[in-house]
């Protein structure tokens, strides 16, 4: 490998966006917990000392991902809620488990950040992150004290974090691997280990919302 390091501002940006696009590939591809920083490097032609001139970690770049997806669902998820005509707690529940189960590398990242990734970079990068998820959380609770006064902002935390961290949990239980997933499928024994995310997602958010708002 032969790349040379990228000296001016533009070149360091297209560097590593390079990096971050990669990462977001093999991350689709393989799954986060199977991509290693030397995957990553392999991919752009760096070496792996290169790579690291650009992000801290690899969890640094991967969480860098999570917010650049927080950023891309949020707004979604609020253009569909924005569309309800009318807003009911299976009607709102509907539209978080669908837009977060079509992003499997979003509930991949979900649920890797707070066990891995947020505990290998440096607080900087963690305020960074959570200042991006907490913009993204305030502009829910303005969206719902129109949508659904009840709810109240304390309970539109609860609705989002209630959400985001079910669908990480919930994409993990349903993506154990071929063999697993085999396992599960075939075993009477064991059909109940096999997960239908957006279902399961929406039938607890439709109880956790009636609940709230009656």
């Amino acid at each position: 490998m032969s790349t040379q390091r990228a000296r001016s501002t533009e070149a360091k940006q297209q560097r590593e966006q390079a990096i971050r696009a990669a990462a977001a590939q093999l991350a689709e591809d393989r799954g986060i917990r199977k991509v290693t920083l030397t995957d990553i490097a392999e991919v752009v032609g760096m070496h792996k000392s290169a790579l690291l001139r650009y992000f801290e970690t690899r969890e640094q770049i991967f969480l860098l991902l999570t917010a650049d997806a927080w950023q891309e669902w949020g707004p979604t998820a609020r253009a569909e809620l924005a569309q309800l005509p009318e807003a009911t707690p299976a009607a709102v529940a509907q539209v978080f488990a669908r837009t977060l189960t079509a992003r499997p590398t979003f509930c991949d990242l979900l649920a890797q950040a707070p066990l891995n990734l947020e505990r290998n970079v440096s607080l900087d990068s963690v305020k960074a992150f959570k200042l991006i998820t907490q913009e993204q959380v305030q502009l829910f609770i303005e969206q719902f004290q129109v949508l659904m006064p009840k709810l109240g902002p304390v309970g539109t935390v609860d609705l989002i974090a209630a959400a985001t961290s079910m669908a990480g949990a919930f994409w993990q239980m349903a993506s154990p691997g071929p063999e697993l997933q085999k396992l599960y499928r075939t075993d009477p024994d064991l059909v109940h280990a096999v997960v239908d995310v957006e279902p399961r997602l929406t039938r607890i958010l439709t109880a956790q919302l009636t609940g709230l708002v009656s």
